[in-house]
């Protein structure tokens, strides 16, 4: 069985600059993705959309607990990844520990850091002061109302007999 690649953040950082050499714009997002849904596809694919390339940050299982509650992650971090890397619209992926993608974004440098309009303005983000610093842009992308793991979770408590 050939299983998709997740990178280190050193490895990512080398392809990135090899895309980057060859002129092509690497776009990065990042997030938990638990129970991928259409509105995680639709945002990858709004993302991927900004540039040549697309490049997946996912919260490692602690920081997911951190963010989200003990009940969190439902998909190990390494299910998360290689469902994640099995897309074809993402070019890479890799799994960061902290509680923002801040550390990782200032090793991999991508062209364009997206995130979901569950911010209103990139001046909201913790990280943008760091991409703007190295030369990159931030985008806010547009969430898909109502589609969310939380809801899709609410959803099967709900229909428990």
């Amino acid at each position: 069985m050939n299983i998709p690649e997740v990178l280190d953040w050193n490895d990512l950082s080398e392809q990135i600059q090899c895309w980057q050499a060859a002129g092509e714009r690497v776009v990065f997002t990042n997030g938990v993705f638990d129970i991928l849904h259409v509105g995680h596809t639709r945002y990858l694919r709004e993302a991927r959309g900004l540039g040549d390339r697309l490049v997946v940050g996912i919260n490692s299982d602690d920081s997911v607990r951190r963010l989200k509650g003990p009940t969190r992650p439902i998909n190990s971090e390494l299910d998360r990844a290689e469902v994640m890397a099995s897309l074809h619209f993402v070019d890479g992926v890799t799994i960061f520990a902290d509680d923002t993608p801040i550390p990782l974004l200032r090793v991999l440098k991508p062209d364009i850091h997206a995130k979901g309009g569950d911010y209103k303005t990139p001046d909201a983000l913790p990280e943008t002061e760091v991409v703007r610093a190295y030369g990159g842009d931030v985008v806010i992308l547009q969430l898909v109302d109502g589609k969310s793991t939380t809801n899709i979770v609410k959803k099967m408590q709900e229909h428990k007999p």
